[in-house]
């Protein structure tokens, strides 16, 4: 089945009693935008997830810009706001996909099996001329537990094993100019882990920000090897996120995040960077 769902299934099933969505809208360089566009309006029932708040865990000396939240506080964070183990969890945010994508992440992570993408984010939803509300949904209170999927995430370590082995895929997701380290807008050093190959994460969307078809994907990942692991990185562990979607929707079954990503692995002053200039 499809990790996606389009704005017609959700308008159709918005109010059965298991349907939540997510608001994940943020931008990076307006931490607060996020919120102050929920407010302004979302879709019927909607609960707001904060990526830096929510999603993520306080920025130390490594883990990367956007370190994995604690199991635990995200899962009260998810029970409060009414998600429980049968909770049929749909994500959207107006920024491509990827923040929406790293709750799908997260939530399959948590070994949680029914969490989508909304096709289209907010924007194809507001197109398509459906309800938009600024009213803030109360819900009853559920019980959350996490059932961590280790197979599913990749820290430094697995990284630098990888290097080693060379029986491991690295997939850089960022763009290609920060990839060949002709520029670094956000870390403090530019390049990327050897070895890695490039496929930028907006690449899997089409133009209407809808998740290209599997058939689209295979074609768009033919040089990868699904016989191989396959870690996908960006440059703090988000951004990634659509990637490993798009790999699972093109039928690789043995993908991992990195979740620490470039900005964890350049934390590492003994870490190699590889450039092409």
């Amino acid at each position: 089945m499809s990790s996606t769902v389009s704005a017609e299934w959700l308008r159709e099933h918005l109010r059965d009693p298991d349907v939540i969505a997510v608001d994940c809208r943020f931008i990076l360089s307006n931490p607060l935008a996020g919120r102050q566009a929920y407010e302004a309006g979302h879709l019927p029932g909607a609960v707001y997830f904060d990526l830096e708040l929510d999603l993520s865990a306080e920025v130390g000396l490594h883990g990367g810009r956007h370190p994995l939240p604690d199991p635990d506080l995200l899962a009260a964070k998810l029970g409060t706001a009414g998600i429980g183990e049968n909770a049929i969890v749909v994500a959207y945010d107006d920024q491509g996909g990827a923040m929406a994508s790293r709750l799908w992440w997260l939530l399959t992570y948590y070994g949680h099996p029914r969490v989508y993408v909304l096709e289209g984010g907010y924007s194809g939803w507001s197109r398509s001329g459906f309800e938009i509300t600024t009213d803030v949904p109360s819900r009853a209170g559920k019980t959350f537990v996490p059932k961590l999927r280790r197979d599913l995430l990749a820290e430094t370590g697995d990284v630098e094993r990888s290097l080693e082995d060379r029986r491991t895929i690295l997939v850089d997701s960022r763009e290609i100019r920060r990839y060949k380290g002709l520029e670094e807008p956000v870390d403090k050093t530019a390049g990327h882990i050897p070895g890695a190959v490039h496929y930028f994460w907006k690449d899997v969307f089409t133009s209407e920000g809808r998740l290209k078809t599997p058939e689209l994907l295979k074609e768009h990942f033919r040089e990868l090897e699904k016989s191989e692991q396959i870690i996908v990185y960006c440059g703090s562990g988000v951004t990634a996120c659509p990637n490993v979607l798009a790999l699972a929707e093109a039928g690789f079954t043995n993908v991992r995040l990195y979740s620490g990503s470039w900005s964890d692995w350049i934390s590492y002053p003994e870490n190699p960077v590889a450039t092409l200039k």
